[in-house]
């Protein structure tokens, strides 16, 4: 099992979401388009990145300097918890109200009033649990 946010993992998670129809198909309708990162809270940068072009994951691994839209961070303890549990809308606000989850970049507000984004990236969630980590 790949450690959570590593390279291995992000490429898993690639291939999750590519797969996923509710997380690629419907990104794809918005031409959504970003770099994202993950990482530890605390951490000077991200650990993974995943690069998305118009809903499909086109790269994804190690973080290696590239300008991202969106950075989240949790401790390793809260990744595991919602690996283990995947985040849900209502979850997603409270962890990210509590400061369990934090967005580095990227604008967490905007997008979770905008329906065509917030789903999808609420199933990104599931697709992690899908895939584990440790």
């Amino acid at each position: 099992m790949a450690k959570i946010c590593s390279g291995e993992w992000m490429n898993q998670l690639k291939d999750a979401w590519n797969a996923e129809p509710e997380v690629s198909g419907a990104l794809a309708e918005i031409n959504f388009t970003s770099v994202i990162a993950c990482g530890f809270k605390g951490d000077d940068k991200p650990t993974g990145v995943f690069i998305v072009e118009n809903g499909i994951c086109t790269r994804a691994g190690d973080y290696d300097g590239e300008e991202v839209n969106w950075d989240m961070r949790g401790t390793p303890e809260n990744w595991k918890k919602w690996i283990d549990k995947p985040l849900t809308m209502t979850t997603m606000g409270m962890a990210v109200t509590m400061g369990k989850l934090k967005f580095e970049t990227g604008d967490f507000g905007a997008m979770i009033k905008n329906p065509k984004m917030a789903v999808p990236f609420v199933k990104s969630f599931g697709l992690m649990s899908k895939i584990g980590g440790e």
